[in-house]
């Protein structure tokens, strides 16, 4: 199945691409075929005809997360009908007939140029030659999303951990859905056949109870203490918390306790229980080489020399994180972001490694993708 996410650069694009890839990761590491052609547009697709109707040649499906929604009141009324009406006429001039879905807003139905555009262009869209599925969406976060833009998560993630104190409407009220969230509903859509309007529950959250849910995050995890990550919510806000403080915040210290009897530390706290396992890896070997979507994971060299490597997912950009069982220090995984250790020294590298919930073999949240690209 040939699926184009236009906006792929942006935050659900971004997402919506990164669950299509673990799909396809899935399918290599069991031998099978991959079930998606995954082709990503960003806005300079948009900008070269030839590129877009190559793109849109044998599309079974467009996730359309491409527009614009910081400019003049005029390009920003202008500009996604006229990204619409390009998609369209590229559909029609390759003969192909793609299932459209739509990632629109609620505020579609006001009267905005923002809102005008956004509505033209779903009734553009609506007009094509193939299915169409009106994706209507609520204040988006996730990881990786941008601060001081449209984002009051990203923004309110960036001003807690500098340590500022932002400023908040107290009666302010958002409708909160976690980008994954938005791009896993797009997908079935497109895989289902499902036509007409779409609408993802979000989870209504006062302003100032967005932030005091932040700020507890944040002093908990300086305190080297895992919140409560029962709640689905909560887990996906935690993990767009953690992704934000990449790559400088690792790895993190801990405080030895040393005396005479030798040296104690707490290696991890809280997180409603989980899975701890150890592993003693060789010189010279490379464990994990994977990413996961929700699965929070830490890792803590106890003996040896090791280089923890961790890519975001469809990214070329590796960090590098050197760390020794001499001053134990942990490194965490942000989801989307496919990581490994690496035994770099010249003995067995021991290795304590931690998730917040119990593996489940018949759902791994694991997807094999090596960090290293050949």
């Amino acid at each position: 199945m040939k699926i184009v996410v236009t906006g792929a650069g942006g935050l659900i694009g971004w997402h919506a691409a990164a669950r299509l890839h673990a799909r396809n990761c899935a399918a290599r590491f069991r031998g099978e075929t991959q079930p998606f052609e995954l082709v990503r547009l960003d806005h300079a697709g948009f900008a070269d005809p030839r590129q877009l109707r190559e793109a849109m040649t044998g599309a079974d499906a467009v996730l359309h997360f491409a527009g614009v929604n910081r400019a003049s009141e005029e390009e920003v009324e202008h500009a996604n009908p006229a990204i619409a009406q390009a998609l369209d006429h590229a559909c029609r001039e390759v003969s192909a007939a793609p299932h459209i879905v739509y990632a629109n807003s609620t505020h579609a139905a006001g009267d905005t140029p923002y809102g005008r555009g956004k509505r033209r262009a779903g009734e553009i869209l609506s007009g094509g030659p193939g299915r169409y599925t009106n994706l209507i969406l609520p204040h988006i976060f996730g990881e990786c999303a941008r601060p001081y833009y449209n984002n009051v998560t990203a923004t309110f993630i960036d001003q807690v951990i500098k340590g500022e104190e932002p400023s908040v409407n107290p009666d302010g009220h958002v409708h909160l859905l976690h980008a994954s969230a938005a791009a896993q509903a797009a997908i079935d859509a497109a895989i289902d056949g499902m036509e007409g309007d779409l609408v993802p529950t979000p989870r209504s959250t006062g302003v100032p109870e967005l932030l005091g849910i932040l700020q507890r995050f944040h002093a908990s995890y300086e305190a080297n203490i895992y919140p409560d990550l029962s709640d689905p919510f909560d887990l996906a806000l935690f993990n767009s918390y953690r992704a934000a403080l990449y790559p400088s915040a690792f790895p993190r210290a801990l405080k030895l306790n040393t005396d005479k009897r030798g040296t104690l530390f707490e290696a991890v706290k809280g997180g409603g229980g989980g899975q701890t396992f150890l592993s003693w890896t060789e010189t010279g070997v490379t464990r994990g080489d994977h990413f996961h979507l929700n699965k929070v994971e830490r890792f803590l060299v106890l003996e040896g020399e090791a280089v923890i490597r961790i890519r975001r997912v469809l990214s070329d950009e590796v960090w590098e994180y050197r760390v020794s069982g001499e001053n134990p220090a942990p490194v965490d995984m942000p989801t989307l972001h496919t990581h490994s250790i690496e035994n770099v020294g010249g003995s067995r590298l021991l290795t304590l490694f931690w998730t917040h919930d119990i593996f489940d073999p018949a759902a791994p949240d694991t997807y094999a993708d090596p960090v290293l690209r050949v």
